[in-house]
């Protein structure tokens, strides 16, 4: 009975999580310096063009739009140069002040955001940061960074993830230190989730389950999760210790496993048989 739980604690915990973190990180600001369509910059007070700089700087509610991406803000500075096709060409973004990008339905918010577009790097930062999309909510104390071209998406700083069930029964919660998740194109040219780790002080809270521990990884190719590190997991007054869990969900086969997984290595299970869980 106790190996079922582990089983079902592991996987549906940390893939929970995963998923959370591969929605939000597929997605792009959509802004480019390859693009085809137009960059329109629009403002309420006013529009400075700085010749001798090569910029624009954008005040008041000012608005930087192409196709279904944005990048809105106090003020908008666009530095561009003379390209092959244009002799405007928009090359880096920068936002400060109540800065909102947007792309399709999920929005990230922040104080600052710098974005370069030959890159296709922006890098967010301020006191209330969050990316939000129908599906989660992802907050971060120090930078949110996502590197278009290699899809990659780093909530760095007390990350934290908050995924309300869709039986509106509670919430699934992953924080850590730094959350990334790295995506990779399929055969039909599709990114999807390659590798999604979660580095330092790693909680995954359910309403039924916590399980903490130093660093968690999901492979999706092998369809395989493990939490390394001081793991401890607990479901009511029960709880299951080791140095490193494991869950294969192509065979619903979980291990835990003690220091260095040595053959003498000690996990610890705690249970209380008359426990309501």
């Amino acid at each position: 009975m106790e190996k079922k739980k582990l089983r079902n604690l592991i996987a549906y915990t940390f893939l929970t999580v995963i998923s959370a973190t591969y929605a939000s990180a597929n997605t792009s600001l959509g802004l480019s310096s390859n693009s085809k369509e137009p960059v329109v910059i629009t403002a309420d007070k006013s529009l400075e063009w700085h010749r001798n700089d090569l910029r624009f700087i954008a005040k008041k509610n000012a608005l930087a739009k192409q196709g279904a991406s944005s990048v809105a803000a106090d003020q908008l500075t666009a530095l561009y140069r003379k390209g092959q096709t244009s002799s405007m060409e928009i090359y880096n973004l920068k936002a400060q002040g109540s800065v909102v990008l947007t792309s399709d339905v999920n929005k990230a918010y922040g104080d600052y955001a710098d974005y370069d577009l030959d890159k296709g790097l922006a890098i967010m930062t301020g006191k209330n940061l969050r990316m939000v999309s129908p599906d989660q909510t992802v907050t971060a104390k120090e930078r949110f960074e996502y590197w278009d071209t290699e899809g990659r998406l780093n909530a760095i700083g007390e990350a934290t993830i908050i995924r309300p069930k869709p039986n509106k029964s509670g919430t699934d919660t992953l924080s850590a230190h730094k959350i990334t998740a790295l995506l990779k194109e399929n055969a039909q040219g599709k990114r999807v989730l390659h590798i999604a780790e979660a580095f330092d002080n790693v909680v995954i809270i359910t309403p039924t389950e916590t399980v903490t521990g130093n660093y968690g990884i999901y492979r999706a190719d092998i369809n395989k999760a493990e939490i390394k590190g001081n793991v401890v997991i607990k479901r009511g007054p029960n709880t299951l210790q080791g140095e490193r869990a494991e869950v294969d969900l192509n065979t619903n086969i979980s291990k835990i496993f003690g220091k260095n997984g040595q053959e003498n290595g000690r996990v610890r299970g705690v249970f209380y048989p008359g426990s309501k869980n």
